[in-house]
């Protein structure tokens, strides 16, 4: 069964964050003339699969849209999604990158996924799909 956003009040937890990619695809909105759009979560939290400890960072889509927008309560639930998924911050940065692919098909996507440190090293990861500047 696939999560309704629902209109107002509290979100449900997302289940996976496959279920929060078919969310993102399905709340996309119309853009009209936006040619460039960047999102920022600056409280991303996902898993180290290595240790099952908490990361936390930073995630920034910049996109350069042709008929759909990612909808920001969307992109919230997505992003939510990662909170118990064990991922490296390079496989997150691709696969964020591909799912804003999925859901909304612009005409290109960067994506900087940003870890605070942690044993004095901080990554940024970049994935990049389609045609964006690196303005």
């Amino acid at each position: 069964m696939m999560t309704e956003l629902p209109r107002t009040g509290p979100m449900p937890r997302p289940s996976s964050p496959d279920e929060g990619r078919e969310v993102l695809r399905r709340e996309a909105i119309p853009a009209p003339d936006a040619q460039r759009v960047v999102l920022r979560a600056l409280e991303f939290t996902s898993l180290c699969p290595r240790t099952g400890q908490p990361d936390f960072g930073r995630v920034t889509i910049d996109y350069r849209p042709v008929n759909l927008c990612l909808e920001s309560k969307a992109l919230k639930f997505y992003l939510w999604s990662f909170r118990d998924a064990g991922e490296f911050c390079e496989a997150l940065a691709a696969r964020i990158a591909d799912d804003v692919v999925f859901a909304i098909e612009p005409e290109g996507v960067r994506v900087e996924v940003e870890q605070n440190v942690r044993g004095g090293i901080e990554i940024v990861a970049t994935a990049l799909r389609g045609s964006c500047s690196q303005d």
